[in-house]
């Protein structure tokens, strides 16, 4: 093949994923895979659904994964692109499907390890404690590695209420716009992901996109209010553009278009109760930040890569002036079936549009 200056040279991947259980690498089920999805967001858990053809083979005819000594319930399993790992997790479910006119087949589901967080419901308080003793604390009950990169301070009272450990970590950390996740057996909290860039150009390595940038859910300005009980004492921010600045990059935000379209709209949080000024504005720019990302938001199609990462960049062109540029990636899905191959399906978002 030529390879001059001008001729644009491929990666060449791998058209299927390899499967680990229980540590050990299974070809046969990699070979008789029919289908695959693997789902992760930022504010969810990653999850993983397999289809196998289950009939026949060189061994023995007859139903071939029934043995549960492969496919069974609670063993780890790792699915990898080349040398990536792209899902963890242990498998939770066995699925069997009996089409009429064609071969039986078996699935499996598995979930990463905020499963356990997931399905242990609880009601209990934690005194002058901060999200990230939360964390540390969630993170001993499950036999999980905290890792933990959070500056938030302590609150007098953090309760728990007929919640999932899973759901109460989420609750908090939407709360400190921060974000929860796992990999492996660490538990995860910081303010972003660890953030991986991968370029992408409609037509090419982005198959498909779709984006809006919807005023509908934009504010000029958010304000924090609160009562310190101690001190008799109001608290109170009021949080604009400011909050989101460094994120904005040349694009025009949400916010500041919503005034020169229709004026100033201005919001109130309320619920969360801030004790003094410091947390008041802690609290008011974290709502800002969650509000001005969600000002343009895209879903598209793209080739599959193992660094197409949630939390991670997308750098996106061929789109025109007012959608290029970086955006967040929210959720993510890798797909395979024997129609269309290996594909990644994504939401993304961002604060700014770009200029005319």
């Amino acid at each position: 093949m030529a390879t001059g200056s001008n001729v644009a040279v491929l990666p060449i991947r791998p058209a299927r994923p390899t499967i680990e259980i229980g540590g050990t690498r299974k070809a046969a089920l990699e070979a008789a895979m029919l289908s695959m999805e693997i789902a992760d967001c930022v504010d969810g858990m990653a999850r993983c659904e397999l289809e196998f053809g289950n009939w026949g083979g060189s061994d023995s005819a007859g139903f071939q994964h029934f043995d549960r000594k492969t496919i069974e319930f609670g063993k780890d399993i790792k699915v990898k692109l080349s040398d990536d790992t792209v899902f963890e997790g242990r498998i939770a479910a066995i699925t069997a499907s009996y089409p009429d006119g064609g071969p039986p087949k078996i699935g499996l589901l598995a979930e990463d390890r905020l499963q356990d967080l997931r399905m242990t419901r609880r009601t209990r308080t934690f005194a002058q404690s901060s999200l990230a003793d939360v964390v540390r604390s969630i993170a001993s009950d499950h036999s999980l590695t905290p890792q933990v990169n959070l500056s938030g301070g302590k609150a007098p009272l953090l309760a728990q209420l007929n919640q999932s450990d899973l759901a109460f970590l989420h609750d908090l950390a939407r709360r400190e716009d921060a974000q929860i996740w796992v990999e492996g057996k660490t538990l995860h909290a910081a303010a972003t992901r660890p953030n991986t860039r991968v370029e992408l150009r409609w037509a090419g390595s982005l198959r498909e996109f779709h984006v809006e940038a919807d005023l509908a859910h934009q504010r000029t300005a958010v304000v924090a209010a609160g009562w310190n009980v101690g001190d008799k004492k109001g608290a109170s921010h009021r949080a604009g553009d400011a909050a989101v600045q460094s994120e904005l990059g040349s694009t025009e935000s949400g916010a500041a278009i919503l005034a020169n379209a229709f004026g100033s709209r201005v919001d109130t949080v309320a619920h969360e109760l801030p004790r003094d000024g410091n947390e008041a504005r802690f609290y008011a720019e974290a709502q800002v930040r969650c509000m001005a990302r969600r000002f343009v938001r895209g879903r598209g199609v793209a080739e599959t890569r193992a660094d197409l990462r949630v939390g991670g960049t997308l750098a996106l062109t061929g789109l025109g002036p007012l959608f290029d540029g970086d955006y967040r990636v929210t959720a993510l899905a890798h797909r395979f079936d024997a129609e269309q191959g290996m594909r990644s399906e994504f939401s993304c978002e961002r604060p700014g549009l770009g200029r005319p």
